[in-house]
């Protein structure tokens, strides 16, 4: 930990000052001696007292600032940040001065194949999942015309625009050039988002509105607007540089941290070519080696790929909350956590319990309604198309929690299907789309998947997690062992994706004729062990053991086969890399990676690897929340604090007291959030 003296507030503010001791920085008050060093916030006029008190002391001066991923919402806006930028130079920005980044790009030259790789998988990252700086904007294309020329406005007398030699005139100067440039194609003025949000000025106005200009003044991923545009004009933003990972060669008015290494069009009098490098190499220089990752749900240094995660998960839950969300049908214990899961820049969800006005109310609101899968109608599906309100069916993801829902403990994900729901083979789910759209998934991402899947069976995790013990398999050598899951005979994946098995009693009598003379395992659902749900048999005549309290994490360890009718078990045993006999059609099931003795829908054409489903079921569908800092998360999070423990499991009399409770309250947030 080194010490680093401050004079701003700022420093001190807990989300900063957290951030800065997590990646080895003691932000405090008092005068430093000349081995220490003072600590200044970019080059705003605060950073003169800093400076000042440096060179009293002959102590050195750090300069801080944010990274190329900051956030959602803008600083301005309360954001917290999850990276930082220390540079004991200079600072980027600044390209008059000595800096960092600028030998990091230098030296980025000798950068070998891996590093590279990786660098072109981040440059992929930001594409894939339309990443950038600030990240409070729909992911919807936006109706731009084709082969129109980009102007990226700043924010007024920002220190990024003085650092890069370039003032007011030069903005005038870049429009008027890409006007003379192109003299018959539309110009899209991109303002900034703090301009856009009302926190600052920019340069450009109404005023600039003639002829084919005009003014993008509406959110909007800075991806789409490269993926369409012709030319790219800027001064010294950094979407300039994201112009150069999306494939332009932007021109750029301003002597900028990415000019002057052969890719871009420099027009300022001061650019110099200083080395060729290429634009992994300039990636792995900025956002690999010069910033500090931050991760804010386990207080600790990350990474960027961790940090990409995080600020997706971010992103897409704001997302998701963009416009009011009604929930109709949703029991009292519920509510608490659903209004995490979708308060966003709308409001807080709204919970209404009868149908027509709920769906009057999202048309109203210009929102939609969200139903829990099992409690939608077909009265209420018709009505809403009719009433063109967006439905939204809300389930358990596959890695739920520490316990059962049956016993009220909270999700820590959810998916919200805008199609259908997984577990109904009947008509298309979303989940359908992602598993298909997985079969282009970079390498990248596959790896990321096959991780997930060696941690969760490392850490022996299933989607409840209830632990338990491992009796005796007797099974004699030779004997297969198959496992045969139980299930909630009135469950909706039972009613939906069933076909002639039904019940448990039929599954067990079909993989016993299956496998006359092996080694038969019946496991009861644990709802219907403990007497909450529909199911119950007496397994022991056609079952070599019974086991009602194992660990199925364990249990899927020690046998051979899986025989189901729909149960998540058959997933959880693809895992483990165990062969899965379906008789009926679940969400897993017609892809190619499953023995189906029942009929899948013939849509599901696409063959997916195991590690392109995993990707699809387990990153690309839901949505996950964790629970101790209140706040979305990558899978990853969940999975540590499952595997830690450090959930909690909780049940008994409290714990629904307390979830109804809050269903209670959140019932009404919407009038005082």
């Amino acid at each position: 930990m080194s010490r680093i003296f401050v004079y701003s507030l700022g420093f001190l503010n807990r989300p900063l000052n957290k951030m800065m001791t997590a990646l080895g920085w003691w932000p405090r008050i008092g005068l430093p001696n000349a081995s220490e060093r003072v600590g200044i916030w970019g080059r705003k006029p605060v950073s003169k007292r800093g400076i000042a008190v440096a060179r009293f002391r002959g102590a050195g001066v750090v300069s801080f600032e944010d990274g190329f991923l900051r956030s959602v919402q803008t600083g301005r806006q309360g954001a917290a940040g999850l990276s930082l930028i220390a540079d004991d130079l200079g600072i980027y920005f600044e390209t008059g001065q000595d800096n960092c980044l600028h030998q990091l790009i230098l030296e980025a030259g000798g950068a070998n194949s891996d590093e590279l790789q990786r660098a072109e998988n981040g440059i992929d990252t930001l594409r894939r999942n339309h990443l950038s700086k600030y990240n409070d904007f729909p992911l919807d294309p936006p109706d731009l015309p084709d082969g129109f020329v980009l102007v990226i406005d700043q924010t007024y007398n920002d220190a990024s625009v003085s650092g890069s030699g370039a003032d007011g005139d030069t903005f005038a100067q870049m429009l008027a050039d890409a006007r003379r440039d192109h003299p018959d194609t539309a110009i899209i003025i991109k303002t900034h988002p703090e301009v856009m949000a009302g926190r600052r000025a920019g340069y450009f106005g109404a005023g600039d509105v003639v002829g084919q200009t005009s003014l993008w003044v509406d959110p909007v991923s800075p991806w789409h607007l490269f993926a369409k545009a012709k030319a790219v004009y800027t001064v010294s933003s950094q979407l300039g540089m994201e112009a150069i990972f999306a494939g332009h060669k932007p021109v750029v008015y301003g002597n900028a941290f990415y000019s002057g290494w052969g890719l871009t069009a420099d027009r300022h009098p001061k650019t110099k070519l200083n080395a060729r490098r290429t634009a992994a190499q300039l990636f792995s220089a900025t956002y690999l080696t010069y910033c500090a990752w931050y991760d804010p749900i386990f207080d600790r240094r990350s990474s960027f790929e961790a940090t990409a995660q995080t600020l997706t998960a971010q992103a897409n839950a704001m997302r998701g909350a963009q416009s009011p969300v009604i929930c109709h049908a949703m029991r009292l214990w519920k509510r608490g956590f659903l209004k995490s899961y979708l308060f966003g820049p709308a409001g807080a969800p709204r919970f209404i319990e009868d149908a027509p006005t709920a769906i009057a109310e999202a048309k109203r609101l210009k929102g939609s309604v969200a139903v829990w899968a099992g409690k939608e109608t077909r009265e209420l599906n018709t009505a809403a198309k009719a009433a063109d309100v967006p439905l939204l069916r809300v389930e358990d993801g596959f890695l739920r929690s520490a316990g059962l829902g049956a016993e009220l403990v909270q999700p820590v994900s959810l998916v919200f299907d805008d199609l259908g729901i997984y577990y109904d083979p009947t008509r298309e789910s979303r989940l359908e789309r992602v598993i298909t759209a997985a079969v282009c998934l970079p390498e990248y991402e596959l790896q990321r998947a096959e991780n997930l899947r060696q941690n969760i069976v490392k850490a022996g995790l299933s989607k409840y997690n209830l632990g338990g013990d491992l009796p005796e398999i007797t099974a004699k050598s030779g004997q297969k062992i198959i496992l045969v899951p139980g299930q909630v005979e009135d469950d909706a994946s039972i009613l939906k994706g069933a076909d002639k098995v039904t019940t448990n009693l039929d599954l067990i009598h079909r993989t016993r004729a299956l496998f006359p003379n092996d080694y038969l395992i019946y496991k009861p659902h644990p709802d219907v062990q403990k007497g909450l749900r529909k199911g119950k048999i007496n397994a022991g005549e056609l079952a070599d053991t019974v086991m009602l309290d194992a660990d199925i994490s364990a249990l899927l360890d020690k046998v051979d086969i899986v025989s189901t009718m729909t149960s998540l078990t058959g997933f959880e045993a693809l895992l483990r890399g165990k062969k899965v006999i379906c008789f009926g059609a679940p969400f897993y099931a017609g892809w190619g990676l499953t023995q189906d003795e029942g009929p899948t829908p013939p849509r599901r054409q696409a063959r997916p690897t195991l590690a392109a489903l995993i990707h699809a079921t387990l990153i690309g569908y839901p949505r996950y929340w964790d629970p101790v800092t209140g706040s979305p998360c990558a899978v990853e999070t969940v999975l540590e604090r499952l595997a830690t423990g450090s959930l909690g499991r909780g049940s008994g009399r409290s714990v629904r007291l307390l979830a109804k409770a809050q269903g209670l309250f959140a019932s009404y947030a919407y009038l005082w959030r």
